[in-house]
């Protein structure tokens, strides 16, 4: 489809003509404009939107911004998002308090049936949702977690200040998947928009386990970046 109407092409001329936060014309006015059947155009856009050239916002369909870059390192969702410019935030889904199932056990540091945290978030940038963030934390790690922890502001900086741990090191995979109905609707997005699922299991300067981060970033809007040595 991207080849048979001016949208194609390395970048397509009618996205740089909008601009980033243009918005597109209809379907109907597209086909119009290039002369091609209405599914064409959709199959066009389709394939723009998960590209990430392109972002839905609200009803329509405007010219998506460069992706985000998000180092793989030791550091928070915070410190990766402000240093592109932008502002970071997030939404609280819940915070809740459970018996620690025995395949978690091992990589929070906790006994089973011992407690622990449940913290899901979305995710933001420039109030876009770009993610959604679950966090496992042993409550004997942070026992106030609900009375002085803003849901908004980063959960490693609080282990940091507030908690006194010491990030050591993790590890980390990243897979590509599908949301569930559910996360998609949390995100935002449709439930055909690939994502990419990082976990990772951290560890404290002395080689405690300390938390277990499973994290969905729409993979329209996120890329990952290493350097290597």
């Amino acid at each position: 489809a991207l080849g048979q109407i001016p949208l194609g092409g390395q970048r397509p001329a009618l996205l740089d003509e909008l601009g980033e936060g243009g918005a597109l014309p209809t379907e109907r006015d597209l086909a119009e404009r290039y002369g091609v059947a209405r599914e064409t155009v959709r199959l066009a856009l389709r394939d723009l939107l998960l590209e990430g050239r392109l972002r839905r916002k609200g009803r329509g369909t405007v010219v998506a911004g460069p992706k985000l870059e998000q180092p793989l390192s030791l550091a928070s969702y915070t410190e990766g998002v402000r240093r592109q410019g932008r502002r970071p935030g997030r939404t609280l889904v819940g915070l809740e308090r459970f018996g620690c199932p025995e395949a978690l056990a091992a990589e929070v540091g906790a006994a089973p049936g011992d407690p622990v945290w449940h913290l899901e978030r979305v995710l933001l940038a420039d109030d876009e949702r770009v993610g959604l963030e679950s966090t496992y934390v042993a409550v004997a790690r942070a026992p106030r977690l609900d009375a002085d922890f803003d849901p908004d502001s980063s959960f490693y900086a609080y282990l940091r200040d507030r908690v006194g741990a010491v990030f050591g090191d993790a590890d980390e995979r990243i897979e590509t998947v599908l949301a569930t109905p559910r996360e998609a609707l949390l995100i935002g997005t449709p439930p055909a928009l690939p994502m990419l699922l990082l976990h990772r299991a951290s560890r404290d300067a002395r080689g405690r386990p300390l938390e277990r981060v499973r994290t969905l970033y729409r993979g329209d809007r996120f890329s990952f970046t290493t350097r290597l040595g």
